[in-house]
């Protein structure tokens, strides 16, 4: 299993970082050993001291496929969760400053807390239209609908499957709306799909 990350999906969210729009999806890659489940607390790591939370629908691969036509693409995916995609703002920031790749920044162990439960995509009237929002202490810092992805989820499929191969079982992060900041020791993220609860762990 892999994760395949959207980098730059929403266009406040790159506003705020201040990066240009994409004109093709942006992908990353998070490696198995950053998945979190089972709500277990995500305990802050020695080596930053400037990690982001940023909340993102994430689409599990329900068949294997290369080369996947967008007309094709909705058959290759079929339950949504939610997760959160823990960023090293500081190291990624000193890679980017330099050139550098930032995976040190987004690959790290525990970095993608994910939902155990993962709802079927039949249970929405319109995939392009999710709302899901991250609540941190009883305050919501972000919140917004798939409606304001830039690419969309079968355009997404159809692209990374150009060059990487999707197989059963994998997870696609599909980007971050506005909102990011800092987590802090002692916080409480909850994260929502519709009005559903599905991710709530604590920042140890």
């Amino acid at each position: 299993m892999k994760i395949i990350a959207i980098g730059r999906n929403y266009v406040k969210h790159i506003e705020e970082l201040n990066n240009e729009v994409p004109q093709e999806p942006v992908f990353f890659m998070k490696p198995e050993t950053a998945v979190l489940r089972n709500n277990e607390d995500f305990y802050y790591p020695e080596f930053s001291k400037n990690i982001h939370y940023e909340v993102e629908l994430v689409f599990k691969i329900c068949k294997t496929g290369k080369h996947i036509l967008p007309e094709f693409a909705h058959k290759y995916y079929n339950e949504i969760g939610i997760g959160i995609d823990f960023t090293a703002r500081d190291l990624q920031d000193k890679c980017k400053s330099k050139g550098l790749p930032w995976e040190i920044a987004k690959a790290f162990d525990n970095s993608a807390p994910i939902s155990n439960k993962f709802i079927p995509k039949t249970d929405f009237a319109n995939i392009n239209d999710i709302n899901f929002s991250l609540t941190i202490n009883d305050k919501i810092v972000q919140q917004a609908s798939s409606k304001l992805m830039i690419f969309k989820i079968d355009t997404i499929i159809a692209y990374v499957s150009q060059f990487v191969i999707l197989k059963t079982g994998d997870l696609i992060f599909t980007g971050t709306p506005q909102g990011v900041a800092e987590i802090k020791i002692g916080d409480r993220l909850t994260a929502k799909i519709e009005n559903e609860t599905l991710l709530d762990f604590h920042i140890k």
